[in-house]
């Protein structure tokens, strides 16, 4: 267990006395505050903060940071409460500690849920202080660490979070000792047959490689000595994850992992870098595919140093990774490594910092686009960025994610680039915007003031970034298409009243909009647009809410009408709408969802709701319009029949047709349409339509289906 003089030890020489007593105070608080408790381990609690604490002062962070992190838990796990805090520390440091408490405070159900509720509250909180990231990290390598005193569940829940979310971040940070650590421990319980044969195998080599690695690294350090280079040089083993990503990334097996050991050479400039280099290609042979200068062009963390593979006279192959020592720290502690104790105020830098331009990118996407799935999707590109670099036709070096296009690198310009983005020259030939950009490649973008954003381009954009600039466009013009409709709209329901000319004056039905209904409304055209969109249904207690009920006198309708309305009764509807009341909703014909299977509703104005499944390519492509997206569920009482359409494979045999339909029979389906098409290589495909009672019971005929013997594969059409 850490002792508390053991981080005085540490921080003495570059804290004041004033920051050393504030630390001695913070001690002594969360001692007392966590008296009697103890953690599953058995140790005292306060051994948690503890480690916590000595983490981030082996990266000679502030006094505020430090102090905070003794006090890390203590919101949510003792009776201290915030003002306390603010009494006793001030406000920076109880900010921090209630940063922390919040992200720590997800309840969220659903896994998908909750893990982009997760990092909603991680970049809200890391735009307002990145030093709250760096507590968590550490707490959450502590956590790790004595994960095998929970329950298994428990385990492989954390330890996926952790590989989904928070390596993740501290990678994007720059953060890679911290990123490493958080992988290797997550590992071990997230696939832990490969962890154990993989360390096995690393254990069995790990011997051998040093011996060789040592005789390397005296030759080098001699040869280093004769071009007059100062350097220090070390040896590193590829660690436990990063070899299992790179297998499982690559499709290759442990032996192909030809940068499984590395020498690390930290120089004093930049400089005696690339002189390093020199030296060491004269000496060996290296492969020149497997040469990076991400000096020159840094990765998006901000990674430096040089990269070579040399082959040796025993023909292996071993990884040289050349920086400087301020390159070394930046690669262990990332951004972390400029939060230093001298700073005045530390999270001021986070304003400017370029570093910092894809969290402020995320803070206002989510502020766009709550909606957990679409989220989470965005931050793939975001947090795990292959990078690709690109070329202007000046010469200037565009950083994009893997895969990105040609319109992607439109938007990187400047939006409006990207708004009025007609095609592309790479390599001065002319190819269309969907093209994807390859490492190397000279971009240039002719524009046109008639080109505009479309629903397809959402289908070529690859980043985070476009993908909004396009959504933000295209709901602009949505707003205005259904502003006028929502207009109209209003207008044939005030037809239908007879009603004084002071109750139809704006500035009246403004402000009882404001009090009826819960939006926020400036104006008319807000309402507009909520009708238009289908968010606010025009009925007649709404319009005795917003016109008064003993103003509102209805016209007389046609008796045809009055007899059509008496004989026609609404039949109960199978969807439940969550504050939707009154609106038509119907099945839609594209994906034809089957009740129990995972939904979502899709206004279409003036036609009601239309409900599609999650699996529907409308949804998965993401071609509608996240802003008329809806909750809706089934009914689990309403009754009623579906069409299920299943495509099946398998040999073209005698009697396999009469199999199915006997199967299909038996689990009481009922076939509707049918066709069988055989090829020469004695293989057949069925696509059949059926009618099933709901999900369960198409996945009950499925399983009985593939049982058979001569069927391959069974899929949902």
């Amino acid at each position: 267990m850490i002792r508390f003089d053991n981080i005085l030890e540490k921080v003495s020489p570059y804290y004041s006395e004033k920051e050393i007593t504030q630390l001695q105070k913070a001690y002594v608080f969360a001692g007392r505050a966590h008296k009697g408790q103890v953690r599953r381990s058995g140790e005292p609690y306060l051994s948690h903060p503890l480690e916590v604490t000595d983490m981030l002062a082996d990266m000679k962070l502030d006094a505020t940071t430090l102090t905070a992190s003794l006090l890390h838990d203590v919101l949510e796990d003792t009776d201290v409460t915030a003002p306390d805090l603010r009494q006793a520390f001030g406000n920076d440091v109880a900010h921090l500690v209630e940063g922390v408490t919040k992200i720590s405070l997800v309840q969220e159900s659903s896994p998908e849920t909750r893990h982009a509720e997760t990092i909603r509250k991680i970049i809200l909180a890391m735009t307002d202080d990145l030093r709250v990231i760096f507590i968590k990290l550490a707490d959450r390598i502590h956590n790790l660490k004595t994960l095998k005193f929970l329950d298994a569940a428990k385990q492989t829940s954390i330890a996926k979070e952790t590989l989904e979310i928070y390596a993740p971040i501290a990678n994007r940070l720059g953060m890679g000792r911290i990123k490493a650590e958080l992988e290797d421990l997550s590992f071990r319980y997230v696939e832990s047959d490969s962890y154990f044969q993989i360390t096995k195998k690393v254990d069995s080599l790990q011997k051998g490689a040093e011996k060789n690695l040592e005789n390397i690294l005296r030759r080098l350090e001699d040869h280093l000595k004769e071009h007059h280079i100062q350097a220090q040089i070390y040896y590193r083993i590829k660690r436990p994850y990063s070899i299992y990503a790179k297998m499982k990334r690559q499709s290759i097996s442990f032996d192909q992992v030809y940068d499984f050991v590395a020498l690390r050479i930290i120089t004093d400039s930049v400089k005696h870098c690339y002189a390093a280099l020199g030296a060491i290609h004269q000496a060996w042979p290296h492969l020149p595919y497997r040469f990076r200068d991400f000096i020159a062009m840094p990765k998006p963390n901000h990674y430096q140093a040089l990269h070579t593979t040399i082959i040796t006279e025993k023909k292996h192959t071993i990884e040289i990774q050349i920086r400087t020592q301020e390159m070394h720290n930046i690669a262990k502690n990332g951004i972390a490594a400029h939060w230093r104790y001298k700073e005045a105020r530390p999270q001021s830098m986070e304003k400017d910092d370029k570093r910092l331009e894809w969290l402020r990118e995320m803070a206002e996407l989510y502020q766009d686009r709550k909606d957990p799935r679409e989220f989470l999707k965005s931050l793939k590109t975001n947090l795990i960025p292959e990078e690709v670099y690109v070329f202007t036709p000046k010469g200037k070096i565009i950083t994009l994610p893997l895969g990105a296009t040609a319109l992607d690198f439109a938007f990187r310009i400047h939006s409006e680039i990207g708004r009025y983005a007609a095609n592309a020259k790479i390599d001065g030939k002319s190819v269309p915007l969907k093209t994807i950009l390859k490492p190397g490649n000279i971009v240039e973008i002719m524009t046109s003031e008639e080109k505009a954003p479309s629903r397809d381009w959402l289908n070529i954009a690859f980043t985070s970034t476009s993908r909004h600039h396009i959504r933000r466009w295209l709901n602009q013009q949505e707003r205005i298409k259904h502003t006028a409709l929502g207009k109209k709209l209003w207008e044939q329901e005030l037809a239908k009243y007879k009603l004084p000319s002071s109750k139809l004056k704006s500035g009246y039905l403004i402000e009882q909009l404001k009090e009826t209904l819960p939006f926020r409304i400036k104006d008319m055209s807000d309402f507009y647009a909520l009708v238009g969109f289908g968010k606010v249904v025009l009925s007649k207690k709404l319009m005795e809410g917003l016109l008064a009920e003993d103003s509102l006198v209805q016209r007389k309708k046609p008796l045809i009408q009055k007899v059509v309305t008496k004989v026609t009764k609404k039949p109960k509807s199978i969807i439940l709408l969550k504050d939707r009341e009154g609106m038509s909703v119907n099945l839609a014909k594209c994906c034809a969802p089957i009740k129990g299977e995972p939904i979502i509703g899709y206004i279409t104005a003036g036609k009601g709701i239309t409900v599609h499944s999650l699996r529907c390519s409308l949804v998965e492509k993401e071609v509608l319009s996240s802003e008329r997206m809806v909750e809706v569920s089934w009914d689990g009482t309403a009754k009623g029949t579906y069409a299920g359409t299943l495509l099946i494979k398998g040999k073209d045999s005698p009697g396999v047709l009469a199999q199915l339909a006997t199967a299909i029979a038996k689990h009481g389906g009922n076939i509707t349409k049918a066709r069988v098409d055989t090829s020469a290589e004695g293989t057949s495909q069925t696509k059949i339509t059926l009618t099933i009672e709901d999900i369960k019971h198409l996945n009950d005929i499925i399983k009985k289906i593939s049982e058979i013997k001569e069927i391959s594969a069974v899929d949902r059409v």
